[in-house]
Parts: C-alpha cells; sequence; structure tokens
C-alpha cells in the first residue's frame, strides 16, 4: 500500500507578543559607562592595546564595540546618550606618537595624554613567574588607587578627578569585600611628570596556619603520594615549600568572612597579580569642550593673558556665527513649510471653486497686450501704398481666418507638424530604362549578324573594320581576301 501523503498544516497567524522591556536598576544606570575606540594609523598592537584597556574597564563598558574607518567621533557621541555613556578614550596614533584621550561626555573637558610606553596584558601574563588570571573578576569594577595626585595644580585635582568619575564609587558601609578582585594603580611622578598605570588582580591567603592546611584551604591540593595518611601531610607541612614568602606590610585584619579560609577579626595576606596592560604617559593639555573648545592647561606652551583674551574673543565671534547661521537655516526652513502650506491650500480652493484670481487675471491681462488684436487694415493699407493698387481679397484673408492654435498632439504618436517630403516613385522611370536597353541590345545584335558574313569567324560584335583580321602590314594595297586570310591564321596561332 501507497502511503498516505501529509498535507501541509497551514500555520495559523498568531499575534506576536513583544518580550517586556525590563528597566535597568539605578545602580547599573548612575554607574559610569565607557567608550574606549581607536583612531587614525592602522597597527595591531595599538589594536590589541585598546582591547586589553576595555578589559580592564569592565564590566561598565562596550566590550564588543565594532568600529570602522567610516565612522567618526560625532557618531559615538550621538549614541553616547542613549547608551549612559560619561566617558570615551580615543586611541589615537599619528606617524610621530600614540596619544591618549579621554573625554568627559557630553561637553567635556578633553585630557590628552602622550603615551611613552605601552605592554599588553599577554607580554605582562607571560613573563610573570607566577600566572594567575581569574576570569570572575572582570565581572566587578575595579579598586582606583590614586598616588601622588594631591600637589599643587588644578590640572592635578581635575586628573584625579577624572580619574576616581571613570569607575563607579565605594560606599564603605555596604561594600562587600568579596567583589575587590581586582585593582587600578595610577601613580603620579611629580618630577617627570608622568603617569604609571598598572593593573592588578587581589587574592587574600590567611595568616598563622599550617603550609599543608594552608594549601588544603586555598584548594591548592598537593602530590599525597608521599604520604601514608592526611595525618602525615597536615604535621610534616613546614617541609613543604611555598614560592611567596609572607609580607609583614600585607598583612591585614579582615570585617567580613571571605572564602578559602580568610574569617573576619583574623589575620589574612593580600596578594597582587598583574595581569595587565601597562600605560606610561604624561599630561600634554586639558580642553573645555569636546576636542576643540579653549585650551585650560598646556604643557610646554604658555600664552599672556593678551593672547588668551583674543582668542577667546574670536571663539566667541565664532559661536555667535554659527548659532546666528543655525537660527537663519531653521527660519528659511519655516518659510518654505508655510509657502508650502499656502500654495497647497490656494490650488486646491482654486480646483474646487474655478474663480480666477487676482493675481490670474493680471497674468491674462499681460498675456492678451503682448499678443494684440489680429487685423489686416494695416496690411492692406501698406500694399496700396506701396503697389498702388487694391490687393485681391485672398491674399490676407487666410492670415484674418486662420486659427493660430496648434493642434493637439498625444503623446506617443508619430505625428508632426512639419510637412511632409513628396514621395519620389521611380519605379516608372526605372521600368522605362529598361525597356530602351533591351532595345538597344536587339539592335546591336542585329548589327553584328550583319557583319558576320563580311568579317569572317573572328569578328565580334561591335567590333571596327579597321582591326579585323590586318596582322600585317602591305603596303597600302587593298587585298581583301588575302589579308583576311592570312591575318586568321596568325591570329588563331596568336590565341
Amino acid at each position: 500500500m501507497k502511503k498516505k501523503s501529509r498535507k501541509p498544516q497551514h500555520k495559523r497567524n498568531r499575534a506576536k507578543v513583544e518580550a517586556p522591556v525590563e528597566d535597568e536598576p539605578a545602580a547599573i544606570k548612575n554607574a559610569p559607562h565607557s567608550f574606549v575606540i581607536r583612531r587614525g594609523e592602522r597597527c595591531s598592537s595599538i589594536s590589541r592595546l585598546s582591547r586589553d584597556f576595555r578589559r580592564m574597564m569592565e564590566p561598565f563598558t562596550a566590550s564588543n564595540l565594532r568600529e570602522r574607518r567610516i565612522n567618526k567621533v560625532k557618531d559615538f557621541v550621538h549614541l553616547s546618550g542613549f547608551f549612559h555613556v560619561s566617558h570615551m578614550c580615543v586611541f589615537s596614533l599619528s606617524s610621530q606618537t600614540l596619544s591618549l584621550k579621554i573625554i568627559r561626555m557630553p561637553k567635556g573637558p578633553t585630557l590628552t595624554f602622550k603615551v611613552y610606553q605601552y605592554t599588553l596584558a599577554k607580554d605582562v601574563i607571560s613573563n610573570s613567574r607566577k600566572q594567575f588570571v581569574d576570569e570572575e573578576c572582570f565581572k566587578t569594577a575595579p579598586l582606583v588607587i590614586l598616588n601622588s595626585f594631591s600637589g599643587e595644580g588644578k590640572h592635578l585635582k581635575l586628573m584625579a578627578s577624572t580619574f576616581q568619575n571613570m569607575f563607579p564609587p565605594i560606599n564603605l558601609s555596604t561594600i562587600k569585600l568579596s567583589s575587590l578582585k581586582r585593582c587600578v594603580l595610577l601613580s603620579y611622578n611629580p618630577v617627570s611628570k608622568l603617569i604609571d598605570l598598572r593593573h592588578y588582580s587581589v587574592t587574600v591567603v590567611p595568616v598563622n596556619l599550617n603550609r599543608g592546611v594552608k594549601k588544603l584551604v586555598t584548594r591548592n591540593i598537593p602530590n599525597l603520594g608521599k604520604f601514608e595518611d592526611i595525618a602525615d601531610f597536615v604535621e610534616k607541612g613546614h617541609l613543604l615549600s611555598e614560592s611567596e614568602a609572607d609580607d609583614e606590610e600585607a598583612h591585614v585584619v579582615l570585617a567580613q568572612n571571605l572564602k578559602c579560609g580568610n574569617l573576619a577579626e583574623n589575620q589574612s595576606s593580600l596578594r597582587l597579580h598583574e595581569i595587565g596592560p601597562r600605560i606610561t604617559m604624561r599630561l600634554m593639555k586639558i580642553e573645555d569642550d569636546l576636542m576643540t573648545g579653549e585650551v585650560l592647561y598646556h604643557d610646554y606652551i604658555e600664552k599672556d593673558a593678551i593672547e588668551v583674551e583674543a582668542l577667546r574673543k574670536k571663539r566667541a565671534q565664532q559661536r555667535r556665527l554659527k548659532e546666528q547661521r543655525k537660527h537663519k537655516q531653521e527660519e528659511n526652513l519655516k518659510k518654505k513649510e508655510n509657502d508650502k502650506k499656502e500654495h497647497r491650500a490656494k490650488t486646491s480652493k482654486q480646483g474646487k471653486s474655478g474663480e480666477i484670481t487676482e493675481q490670474d487675471k493680471l497674468l491674462l491681462k499681460d498675456a492678451e497686450e503682448a499678443v494684440g488684436d489680429i487685423s489686416d487694415e494695416d496690411d492692406r493699407e501698406y500694399y496700396r501704398k506701396e503697389i498702388g493698387d487694391n490687393p485681391d481679397e485672398e491674399l490676407f484673408e487666410s492670415a484674418g481666418s486662420g486659427n493660430r492654435k496648434r493642434p493637439f498632439i498625444p503623446k506617443g504618436s508619430n505625428y508632426s507638424l512639419k510637412p511632409k517630403k513628396p514621395r519620389m516613385d521611380k519605379r516608372k522611370q526605372y521600368e522605362e530604362d529598361d525597356r530602351l536597353a533591351r532595345q538597344d541590345g536587339k539592335r546591336r545584335g542585329n548589327e553584328g549578324k550583319d557583319k558576320k558574313g563580311k568579317a569572317g569567324k573572328f569578328a565580334k560584335k561591335g567590333m571596327g573594320d579597321d582591326f579585323r583580321g590586318k596582322s600585317k602590314y602591305n603596303g597600302g594595297k587593298k587585298n581583301n581576301t588575302g589579308g583576311r586570310k592570312s591575318g586568321g591564321k596568325k591570329s588563331s596561332k596568336r590565341k
């Protein structure tokens, strides 16, 4: 038996239900978000450095941000409001230097740093003696530590506040120590004016414990093949080797319980593992606006108060002209829209009512004056004066009575107003020529037949008598028979 074919079941048109959009918590909305992009010349190490910087700024950064060459900084500025972006870091590479710009969105200020040295995260981890990278530590924001930013100068205070505001603030009363798994260290050297940026992973290890117990508590279970019992491992723990020695300055007393045997009100040791990247940079200038404002601070260029005032006035004038142009463009747009509305209302009203407005009347009057009245009296009078006789009635009759309006020509037709050329039918002429040619051929044929008997077999149609059979000169004597025979033989040999 043949299997029954299954008929396709038509899907029912179900109404699409949109997924409910959950609002983000206020803590996430108010947290500082960032964009990290690169500009200028293309370099693989700079792109890798920007990715490492994004990883350092996690979790409140666009880690999978895609940028293209056609994208401009203005495009990212337009998107910053939708994604609650507060800072934008731009790595710009030129033929001479590498710079880092930290921009406070959306209206500045902009801090420009010159990068002297940098090391990628993969190089930092590969060169470390004890490599330690915990992926879970990137789920929480790092702790910011500033060193030597308390000197004189407004630019130092602005730098310190900018670095602190790039990361979410910490509330000591509600913070959980388990969430502090990373730290970012920024150290300022007042002599060289260089800023060193380092990125560390933080681990906590209990103190005053047997090494064997410490290894079991911290989940680093060693090889127990040399011991018969677990008690032997605990008792002989002092014989085990440990890679890192405890520093007394790193001992702290915890206020909360942590994992891996770290209890509250007990001493524990803090250990830092550098995970990169490393950046050594120097502040070059501070701008008021978004990369194009007034220069508030410059590292090696100083200007007098007069020059600063002149630049401020020039910038204010440019801003004023820009506002005027913008205001004028808005007025022109409004005027065009109003004119369109009036024209639309006017045409719709005229089409419905069929009335002629004053403007249309003026246009019709001008057209009548331009055309004028069509009369033949002037032409007749001119003819009488010049010729001296009355003109015929038919001479000016067609001009006055004729309709000067052009006929309506439908679209796509082959009709033309130009007069058609007369058809030249040459068929009769060709037939007459053929008839005359046939008669001429018959006449020539009859003449050749008559001359054939006289000239012999070598005579041809249309050939003259002077060239027939004359192959030898006979001294002017007339010998028709001899000349014909000898000439005939010689001519046949030549052929």
